[in-house]
C-alpha cells in the first residue's frame, strides 16, 4: 500500500537519479538537450539536402515529435530494466518496496524527458506554429507514456534479475524499434495492412497524437487515444502482477 514513507522514498530516488547523472559534468542538464538537438540536425540535414522531401513540412518539428517520446522512452526502459541490480546494495540493507526501484528510475528520465518536450514546443514555436487549444491533451498523452514505461520495467526489471541478459534484449529491441516507430517518416507512409498494429504500440501512437496536435492543430484522434490508454493501463497492471510474482526470491539473486 502507498502510505506512509513510500512517496517519500520514490521522491528521494528520483531525486538522487536525476542529481547524480550530471554531477561533474561541464554541460549538467544541458546534455539532455544536446542528444536530441544533434538527432534532429543530422536527420533534418539527410531529409531536406540529401534525400530531399517536400511532402514533410516543418521538418525539424516533425523530427522532434518523433525524437522526444523515442528517447525518452529507450532511457526510461533501460534505466528501469536494470534498477534492481543498480540498486542491490539497498535493497539488501533496507527495507523498501521493491516496485518503487524500477517506478523511481522511470519518472527519473520523465525528469529529462519534461526539458526535451519543453524543447519540443520551443521548436514548433519557432516554426511559426502557434499554440491551440489541443496543447491541453498533451499532459495526458505524456502521462499514458509514462505508464506504459512503467509497466514494462516492472516486467523487465524483475525478469533481469534472474536471468542478466535482459538488458541486452532491451537493448537490441530499442534499436530496432527506432525503425518501428514513425520517428523521422509519416505514418501515411505505412501501408494500410500494417497500421492497426502500429497504433497498438503506444510509443508509435503518442508520436502521431503529438504531430496531431502540434503540426496539424487537430484534436487527436479519438480510437488512437483509446487504443493508447488501454494499451498503457493493461501494461502497467500485467507489469504489476509480474512483479508481485517474481519478487519473492530477488533477496537470493541479487
Amino acid at each position: 500500500m502507498w502510505t506512509g514513507d513510500y512517496p517519500f522514498l520514490l521522491s528521494n530516488l528520483i531525486q538522487k537519479d536525476f542529481k547524480i547523472r550530471y554531477r561533474n559534468m561541464s554541460l549538467g542538464v544541458f546534455w539532455s538537450l544536446l542528444n536530441p538537438l544533434v538527432m534532429m540536425a543530422v536527420l533534418t540535414f539527410v531529409f531536406t539536402h540529401v534525400f530531399p522531401n517536400a511532402r514533410i513540412p516543418h521538418f525539424a518539428a516533425f523530427v522532434l515529435c518523433g525524437l522526444v517520446p523515442y528517447n525518452f522512452f529507450v532511457m526510461a526502459w533501460a534505466s528501469g530494466t536494470t534498477s534492481l541490480i543498480d540498486n542491490a546494495n539497498l535493497i539488501k540493507r533496507v527495507s523498501v518496496p521493491r516496485e518503487v526501484i524500477p517506478l523511481a528510475a522511470v519518472l527519473a528520465n520523465a525528469m529529462h524527458g519534461s526539458i526535451q518536450a519543453g524543447l519540443l514546443l520551443v521548436i514548433t514555436l519557432l516554426s511559426s506554429i502557434p499554440p491551440n487549444r489541443y496543447w491541453l491533451w498533451l499532459p495526458y498523452v505524456w502521462g499514458m507514456q509514462i505508464v506504459f514505461a512503467c509497466g514494462l520495467s516492472l516486467i523487465t526489471s524483475a525478469v533481469n534479475v534472474y536471468i542478466r541478459d535482459m538488458r541486452y534484449v532491451v537493448e537490441s529491441t530499442n534499436t530496432v524499434l527506432f525503425w518501428l516507430v514513425p520517428v523521422f517518416y509519416s505514418f501515411s507512409f505505412i501501408k494500410p495492412e500494417y497500421r492497426n498494429i502500429y497504433l497498438y504500440n503506444p510509443l508509435a501512437a503518442q508520436i502521431m497524437v503529438l504531430r496531431d496536435i502540434l503540426l496539424d492543430q487537430t484534436a487527436p484522434n479519438i480510437s488512437t487515444l483509446l487504443k493508447l490508454t488501454y494499451c498503457s493501463i493493461a501494461m502497467l497492471l500485467a507489469g504489476w502482477a509480474v512483479f508481485r510474482l517474481l519478487k519473492q526470491r530477488f533477496y537470493d539473486y541479487l
